[in-house]
């Protein structure tokens, strides 16, 4: 069981990173988990150094029927076998176990202190391998600029970073294996067809600031209907008045309009999505299901894969496709992002064999 978490210690980390130890020492010594006796798990807790601070944490629990599990140790280039509970914290960059990067400032130089980036493990696991990547891309600054051109230039700087992981996962530094990319892809709808669309009938009013001329707010009313207001929209307001539209048939509708992924068809393959968007969901504990006005819904969290991946977990045993891919307590507060799962079989023998030396295949015989 993987799980990758982002902004790890919450958004006011300096204060809360200090709870972070103790929550997952409980966690893992929890009656719920008794029967993972193997885990691993790595935490970007050094919010002092702000040229590597990304705030991810990946966690990796291994069931006791599952034998020989291998990780790969990516500075002696091959696998060791996984033993023990092990918690790696603070300095990342030293653990030979994983790639971390946070992605250069100039990707996104208005945003000062971005934590975003990405953290890479690999696994064999009954003799398959497959890299797991935690990866948090960079989010829409302001409402206004998503809206003024589609695609717009945050879907662009995106979409560069994604590349970058890609490329970096399928480098000549290592054999080629499968991989599954899943986090906080910052993924937005098209904001200028979503509002175009929504608003169809309306008329626009633009305000904006005495001094600067600046716009500072977008005003969208019905033409009839004694001009009610149907969209407001600012930097971080999108105040849409019918929110039933991004949950009716889980949002379905606005499927359309979620085009970010498009670029990488050749590349990410992803299940069909059966779930409202994940963002950004009241912080209040008492709205389970209600949106913030803040930004458009949209399906930022997501669990994407490469093509063998893809073959992999679909050809399980006896051709059954045993295959979930859903959000996690849809009416329960779970923060400003609900979170997203994909679970599947893989079928004994599938997959490319991992390549190790003799002596851990004589290991493995012992």
């Amino acid at each position: 069981m993987a799980l990758h978490c982002q902004e790890f210690g919450g958004k006011n980390y300096e204060a809360s990173m200090s709870h972070v130890d103790k929550f997952v020492k409980e966690l893992l010594s929890s009656d719920a988990m008794k029967e993972y006796n193997r885990a691993r798990v790595y935490l970007d807790e050094n919010y002092k150094s702000q040229e590597h601070f990304t705030a991810l944490g990946s966690f990796y629990f291994l069931h006791e029927s599952l034998k020989n599990i291998y990780q790969f140790d990516f500075k002696a280039k091959k696998y060791k076998k996984v033993t023990g509970k092990e918690i790696y914290s603070d300095t990342l960059e030293s653990t030979p176990m994983l790639e971390k990067e946070k992605f250069p400032q100039e990707y996104f130089p208005e945003c000062k202190w971005s934590r975003k980036g990405f953290l890479r493990t690999r696994w064999c696991i009954s003799d398959c391998s497959f890299d797991l990547v935690n990866i948090h891309l960079f989010h829409d600054a302001s409402n206004l600029i998503a809206w003024e051109t589609s695609p717009s230039v945050y879907s662009g700087i995106r979409h560069k970073a994604l590349g970058y992981v890609l490329d970096r996962i399928i480098d000549q530094r290592f054999e080629k294996v499968s991989y599954f990319v899943f986090g906080d892809f910052n993924f937005r709808l098209d904001s200028r067809s979503v509002v175009e669309t929504l608003c169809t009938k309306a008329t626009m009013q633009t305000i904006r600031a005495a001094d600067t001329n600046e716009v500072v707010k977008l005003i969208f009313r019905e033409s009839d209907n004694d001009r009610k207001v149907m969209l407001q929209l600012e930097k971080k307001l999108f105040d849409y008045f019918n929110q039933e539209v991004f949950q009716d048939n889980n949002g379905t509708a606005l499927l359309e309009f979620d085009k970010e992924l498009s670029v990488f068809k050749d590349k990410l393959y992803e299940l069909d999505i059966s779930f409202p968007p994940s963002y950004p969901y009241s912080e209040d504990s008492s709205q389970g299901k209600q949106y913030m006005n803040t930004r458009c819904p949209a399906w930022c969290d997501r669990i994407l894969m490469s093509p063998s991946a893809k073959e992999l977990i679909l050809r399980s045993e006896n051709d059954e496709k045993i295959v979930t891919y859903d959000n996690i307590g849809p009416n329960v507060c779970m923060g400003d992002h609900k979170p997203v799962f994909l679970s599947f079989r893989i079928a004994p023998g599938a997959g490319r064999r991992c390549q190790r030396s003799e002596k851990i295949f004589r290991e493995t015989a012992l």
